[in-house]
């Protein structure tokens, strides 16, 4: 991966791109939001401090996924009603990239569809809805409004200041896993699968007192 550097706006620090196609990183020294238009950087904002992590998952893990490498970059931290999750930003070795959603000790892997198929909107889905992605059928499993709770390292799209976005999981009778995403106002689509956590191979985990007990 070509890595180029850029100086933050708001410290001045040197700001190291890990991944060329990255639009958005958070400086690791002052925790301002850059958003990138080639190597000039924009000040978007500021990143409070993020809350305690259960996750052995950070920046820098590194892990396999179908017989290919991948490093996570970045992450966006989600909240909602009943707690959050993690969504890992990760670049395979081939220079795609992708989502290990970590939630509860439950992960999956997906891509974002493009270009993107006709979707519904979102007052179109529903509990129970199905449709046909792929030539796999699925089912809106749950229905989730959520907010931005914080974002660090690097992401493919400018993401800050988000509230109330809704977000349909889908699920299948086997392992095949889907998202659709309306937090924007052209809606995505994610497909992917449920994976064991043992799956991706992991090195460079957060190590913490406890943490094995759970993830056993």
């Amino acid at each position: 991966m070509s890595q180029p550097v850029a100086n933050c706006p708001s410290c001045g620090a040197p700001v190291q791109f890990r991944w060329s196609s990255a639009v958005q990183t958070v400086c690791p020294f002052c925790r301002s939001i850059l958003v990138r238009a080639d190597l000039d950087l924009k000040l978007a904002g500021k990143v409070a401090d993020l809350p305690p992590d259960p996750s052995p998952i950070s920046l820098w893990t590194e892990g396999t996924y179908r017989g290919k490498s991948f490093q996570v970059l970045g992450r966006i931290l989600y909240q909602w009603e009943n707690g959050g999750w993690n969504e890992w930003h990760i670049v395979l070795s081939d220079g795609s990239s992708g989502w290990l959603s970590d939630a509860q000790l439950q992960y999956a892997v997906s891509f974002l569809v493009s270009p993107t198929p006709a979707l519904p909107a979102a007052a179109e889905v529903f509990r129970g809805k199905q449709f046909d992605f792929n030539q796999a059928s699925y089912e809106v499993a749950t229905i989730t409004r959520a907010s931005y709770k914080g974002v660090e390292g690097e992401l493919p799209f400018p993401f800050y200041g988000k509230s109330n976005m809704l977000f349909a999981d889908l699920r299948t009778s086997g392992r095949a896993f889907g998202t659709l995403d309306y937090s924007d106002q052209n809606p995505a689509l994610f497909l992917g699968e449920w994976v064991e956590f043992e799956e991706l191979q992991l090195k460079n985990l957060r190590q913490f007192e406890g943490w094995q007990e759970r993830s056993s």
